[in-house]
């Protein structure tokens, strides 16, 4: 790392304690030199040790003598400024003034919400909330033939559950007579004309750079034309397309469509419209009115942020600051509904919500937590990276926040009987939690219990077993059926620990067990596990999604009074 780096750093790292009584973090420094300088991106690994032992130095100063060397070597950090609220990865803003930012998150209702949705809306979430602006949801509904209002609710419950709150929500569609303003005037600048070529003719002079005979109409039959768009005119006779650059090199610039014929019925305004605007036009007409300072979209999109400007500038409108992010996928769970759609017709999956599923309906299902999404979301940041993560590192979030509340229960598999002689007692009440207090549940037991069939193939004739919460057992029978006799004041070390549930009050439950739903391109016909299992009957007082741990087995959730949804280790 060179000398001019270092000294960057340690602005940042003076800077940033300064501001929070004395002390920052790695993470934080880590955040901010890569939000500004893009290129060390690939070299995270090689500058993290140096960062960690800047931060460390710096950490060690007092206050008073963190000041004193910002005096003395970066003086303009004191000049006064509006306090900045950090957001975990998420670097600051050009040109963002407190109080007056503005961000939107605009998904279309073509479809359920997933981890991706996810991504947008949090991260233009926290961007709002980080400059104490405005954040807007804005249903992109512009597309009748997809749109559904199932889709709409979905997206809705979706948010509401992951905790995202809105300043201002609104449809697309609510602005349709602006779209048609705003075309008109396209038109009757030159800035736009009317298409009425064939698709494949379109098609074919888009690769080859070459304008279209519609492109050299006069003003006057392109209106007229647009007027019979509206009463004329079927679904694919003409398109309205922008008066781009057929030579560009960006394809999207090549006379790009502006508006299309759609005789589908939408979800709200029936068939009140048949004239529909693009995703370009609505999107840019729709930040410039709505007053968006900055739109951050996923970065497949940014092609398409040069058309987003020339339609602004041709209408002489607002641009907003435009920003790009990597897509969010998982490995082995595609998000993709060309792909997760027939899987539903075929019935390889059940539903959307089918844990092995990246929707938020089917994480919420298999007991993600919404704050674990948003903590595994920003410590992503605002990378461009490609973003195809392992389920697990989402796991890791989630095993932090799922801990605390999930109450133990015992739980056995290919459960095989173990009957024991001279137990002392005929209850037990057991720890629902071995740090927490969550109270204690009470057991009735007869001497006979189920163990797990893992358990009971590795016991021994003749050796001592604990049971947990209970005692030990000298084994005096192996086999398919076991025997044992309670043994007082046993050993409590060196010993197997295992669980076990009562065979009298047992309750059989299903465990369900989602896996990696393709590996490689290849479906994955064993990505569904399903055991029948037997568990306390303290399962059925238990409200349906609570969490639970199964000792020695996972964290799962309880999806109904027969089923549960193993969530992970």
């Amino acid at each position: 790392m060179d000398e001019e780096l270092r000294n960057e750093i340690r602005k940042m790292a003076l800077q940033n304690a300064f501001e929070h009584e004395g002390e920052t973090r790695d993470k934080i420094i880590l955040g901010k030199i890569l939000g500004t300088k893009a290129e060390l991106r690939s070299k995270v690994k090689e500058i993290s040790p140096e960062i960690s032992e800047i931060v460390s130095s710096v950490n060690q100063l007092s206050l008073e003598e963190q000041e004193k060397e910002i005096k003395e070597n970066f003086s303009e950090i004191l000049i006064p400024k509006e306090k900045i609220k950090e957001r975990e990865g998420l670097p600051e803003l050009k040109d963002a003034e407190q109080g007056k930012v503005i961000t939107r998150f605009p998904p279309e209702p073509n479809g359920y919400p997933h981890i991706g949705h996810a991504k947008a809306a949090i991260i233009n979430s926290e961007y709002a909330k980080m400059y104490d602006g405005k954040f807007i949801l804005r249903m992109d509904d512009t597309n009748p033939e997809a749109e559904r209002m199932e889709y709409h609710a979905a997206i809705k419950v979706g948010l509401e559950w992951l905790g995202i709150e809105f300043d201002t929500v609104k449809n697309t569609s609510d602005d349709m007579e602006i779209f048609y303003e705003k075309g008109i005037e396209l038109i009757n600048s030159g800035k736009a004309y009317v298409c009425t070529c064939k698709r494949e003719d379109i098609s074919k002079n888009r690769r080859e750079r070459k304008a279209c005979k519609c492109s050299t109409e006069n003003i006057e039959k392109n209106y007229k034309n647009w007027q019979k768009m509206n009463e004329k005119f079927k679904p694919g006779d003409a398109i309205v397309r922008f008066r781009g650059d057929m030579k560009a090199d960006n394809a999207v610039m090549r006379d790009p469509v502006l508006f299309r014929i759609i005789e589908g019925k939408h979800y709200t305004l029936g068939e009140k419209y048949r004239i529909w605007p693009s995703y370009d036009m609505a999107v840019a007409i729709e930040d410039s009115i709505d007053g968006v300072t900055h739109a951050f979209r996923s970065k497949e999109f940014e092609l398409r942020k040069e058309l987003i400007d020339a339609i602004l500038d041709a209408l002489h409108m607002r641009k907003p600051s435009q920003g790009f992010f990597s897509r969010l996928e998982f490995k082995g769970m595609p998000i993709s509904k060309r792909i997760i759609k027939p899987l539903i017709e075929e019935g390889k999956v059940s539903w959307y919500d089918d844990p092995r599923l990246p929707t938020l309906e089917a994480l919420r299902r298999r007991g993600i937590k919404p704050e674990a999404i948003r903590k595994f979301i920003m410590s992503l940041g605002l990378t461009k990276a490609n973003t195809l993560a392992p389920f697990d590192s989402l796991e890791a979030f989630n095993r932090k926040f799922v801990d605390a509340d999930s109450i133990r229960l015992f739980m056995v598999s290919n459960a095989k009987k173990l009957t024991v002689r001279n137990v002392p007692i005929s209850s037990v009440e057991i720890q629902n939690h071995p740090i927490n207090d969550m109270g204690k549940r009470k057991i009735e037991i007869d001497g006979n219990f189920y163990i797990s069939g893992d358990d009971a193939k590795n016991i021994d004739e003749g050796t001592q077993i604990r049971l947990l919460g209970l005692g030990n057992v000298l084994i005096t029978k192996s086999g398919i059926e076991l025997e044992g006799e309670f043994v007082e004041n046993g050993e409590t070390t060196n010993i197997v620990k295992i669980q076990w549930v009562p065979q009298k009050t047992a309750h059989e439950i299903k465990m369900v067990i989602p896996k990696t739903l393709f590996i490689g391109d290849e479906f994955n016909e064993n990505s569904l596990e399903e055991l029948d299992v037997y568990t306390e009957p303290h399962y059925l007082q238990l409200k349906e999604g609570e969490e639970i741990q199964f000792v020695r087995f996972g964290y799962c959730r309880k999806d109904s009074q027969n089923q549960a949804i193993f969530t992970h280790k």
